[in-house]
């Protein structure tokens, strides 16, 4: 509740228009109810129709991206292709990820619901490509543009729940999103070797088929076209008008250097040597258009990566720390089956259980972190936690050992995932939060592509590791009278660790051991990781969120005056009074001109870039000091 007083009925001090009679809030405030989760650009029964519409397409697109997990032996050995199965993951994994921030700013120019129906289309037609594919060159394409479709469905879902939900309410159906994470992933999982076995691995793609379709026809009939900035609608424009103002360089720059970037790193020490050509040319093309990317960043109208998401504070700290996570949160769980299989010598079904705990944990986080920050408002505790988790969680796993009790490892594993279950869900909301509600589609797309790349470069990297040291740890312990048996040893269990298995108790200990050894300098790597993640996180002032009804308030009062000086998360509630009644102690003034930033030395805020001294029409989502 806000305090009233004489000052408050003014809309801004200089407006010739304002009067003793103004109204505190605007109209739409009155009018519309304050206790429901949605924002006024939608009704209620046609947001929860929305809502749950995208949910259930969330999931098929997470059934889709977790199918190939079990299904891709038998299509690659179908094809008598198995040496071409990373390039199945690699595609998709790459137009998936590339395409995230072109969707953002695409849909903030036509809106959202022509985009959304465009990403139902191409990933309908995808789906069919796939199973109808005569030759392995057709299926891995088919999977190249079907990353397009399924990326396309699970940003656009995100970013119209941006539009559509208040940010205090965000938790709660961010929590919604895990379970269709988990449900889907599990299905998929699941369901997946089931299909092939059962009726081919074509009848895998073919029965998605009426899933995608009915949720094109949920879309048409759920989502409104007022939904996002709709800049060329809203300007006047036409759409090629609008489209004027499109990053294209920076499109082109983008999609080079992370396309660069995910095929040198993701086939380097994979499918290729790291000193091949293919390789190194895609590392400097990374290289060369990343360059050329911030240089057309800093001077476009409205770019495809705003730069001021990596250089200022808090925002950047958000999402630097949520990069280095997903690098440790991948760099463990893509060495744990490692483990189980080479040094516990378990089968492949029998680690895939160990996997389900994680699984599990960080769905059941995330539910319960989403209900906290809708109740609590605070985002920086369960980041904390969730660092601390991740820490202690990869401490946990450098523990692994041959000799290590069975029934330890389902405690030992889990907690880098519930980390990440915690930590994730909260940063999601701080980045939008911490961004005008124009920008919350280039926000979300960028926070997904730096996950996305934290993934590639926490598997890349701690692979590189491995596959250094493993050597170094194969000869020192494994012992042979003839130096080619040993030679031939080595090499051996270096391509497959199936042949472990196979060999006499002395060499098979031996390898074991060297294995053990080179797991636990991977898992090192990780502490690492999760410590650089912790140390950025720590340093950055959130306060708690406001309410969305405050932010839209067009009269943009002065700020509370304890915040002044920048301080936070932990000092928002030392002073041990109820937040609206410190609200109402506190004078309220006329809108003045904004003349620095939560940061104090940024020149950007909202979206909008200002010079000193300019007014700000916008104001992050924190109870924060400008």
């Amino acid at each position: 509740m806000k305090a009233t007083s004489p000052t408050a009925d003014v809309i801004e001090p200089t407006s010739p228009h304002a009067t003793e009679t103004t109204t505190l809030l605007p109209k739409s405030d009155i009018e519309s109810p304050r206790d429901v989760p949605y924002r006024d650009v939608i009704s209620g029964p046609r947001f929860h129709f929305l809502f749950w519409s995208i949910m259930f397409g969330c999931t098929i697109a997470f059934f889709d991206t977790t199918l190939m997990a079990s299904s891709h032996p038998v299509i690659t050995s179908y094809f008598n292709a198995s040496n071409a199965a990373s390039w199945l993951s690699t595609v998709f994994y790459l137009t998936s990820t590339v395409f995230q921030p072109v969707f953002g700013r695409v849909s903030d120019n036509v809106g959202r619901r022509p985009v959304l129906l465009f990403v139902i289309v191409v990933f309908f037609t995808s789906t069919a490509w796939c199973g109808a594919a005569g030759d392995i060159g057709s299926f891995i394409a088919a999977r190249a543009v079907s990353g397009i479709g399924a990326g396309g469905v699970m940003s656009l879902a995100s970013i119209l729940t941006s539009d559509m939900v208040k940010i205090e309410y965000r938790g709660i159906y961010q929590s919604y999103y895990n379970v269709a994470y988990g449900v889907g992933n599990g299905l998929g999982a699941a369901l997946g070797g089931f299909l092939c076995d059962k009726l081919g691995w074509r009848a895998a793609f073919y029965v998605q088929l009426p899933f995608i379709a009915v949720y094109g026809i949920l879309a048409i009939l759920s989502c409104p076209d007022n939904l996002g900035p709709n800049l060329a609608k809203t300007q006047g424009k036409t759409i090629r008008e609008g489209f004027k103002s499109f990053d294209a360089y920076g499109t082109i720059g983008m999609i080079l250097t992370v396309s660069g970037l995910i095929l040198g790193v993701n086939l380097g020490g994979n499918v290729f040597t790291w000193t091949h050509p293919f390789v190194i040319s895609n590392l400097v093309v990374a290289v060369i258009a990343g360059i050329g990317l911030v240089l057309v960043e800093r001077r476009a109208e409205r770019p495809i990566l705003p730069l001021r998401l990596f250089t200022t504070t808090p925002v950047a700290n958000v999402i630097g720390s949520n990069f280095v996570a997903s690098m440790t949160v991948n760099a463990v769980l893509f060495n744990v089956p490692l483990y189980l299989q080479a040094v516990r010598q378990t089968s492949p079904t029998t680690s895939g259980f160990y996997l389900f705990p994680p699984l599990v944990g960080a769905s059941i986080t995330a539910i319960a972190v989403g209900f906290y920050i809708t109740l609590t408002r605070r985002l920086k505790p369960p980041m904390i936690a969730g660092s601390i988790s991740a820490l202690g969680g990869a401490i946990a796993v450098t523990c692994l050992s041959a000799d290590t009790p069975g029934a330890l490892l389902p405690w030992l594993i889990p907690f880098v995932s519930i980390g990440q279950g915690a930590f994730f869900p909260a940063a999601t909301i701080a980045v939008l939060a911490l961004n005008s509600q124009e920008d919350q589609a280039v926000a979300t797309t960028t926070l997904g592509l730096v996950r996305s790349l934290g993934s590639i470069l926490g598997v890349a990297l701690s692979s590189w590791v491995l596959q250094n040291v493993l050597p170094i740890y194969l000869n020192k312990y494994i012992t042979a009278a003839d130096p080619t048996t040993k030679e031939h040893i080595i090499r051996t269990v270096r391509a497959s660790i199936q042949s472990i298995r196979h060999l006499g108790p002395v060499h098979k200990k031996q390898v074991i051991t060297a294995y053990a050894a080179s797991l636990r300098a991977t898992f090192i790597v990780a502490i690492v990781f999760a410590t650089v993640s912790a140390l950025l996180i720590l340093p950055a002032h959130l306060p708690r969120l406001q309410r969305q009804a405050d932010m839209d308030d067009p009269e943009d009062r002065e700020p509370r005056n304890e915040l002044t000086s920048g301080v936070g998360e932990g000092d928002d509630d030392d002073g041990g009074g109820d937040e609206d009644e410190a609200e109402q102690a506190l004078p309220v003034t006329p809108t003045q001109t904004i003349r620095r930033t939560i940061t104090g030395g940024s020149r950007t805020l909202g979206g909008h870039s200002t010079s000193f001294g300019e007014p700000i029409e916008r104001r992050a989502s924190f109870d924060v000091s400008i």
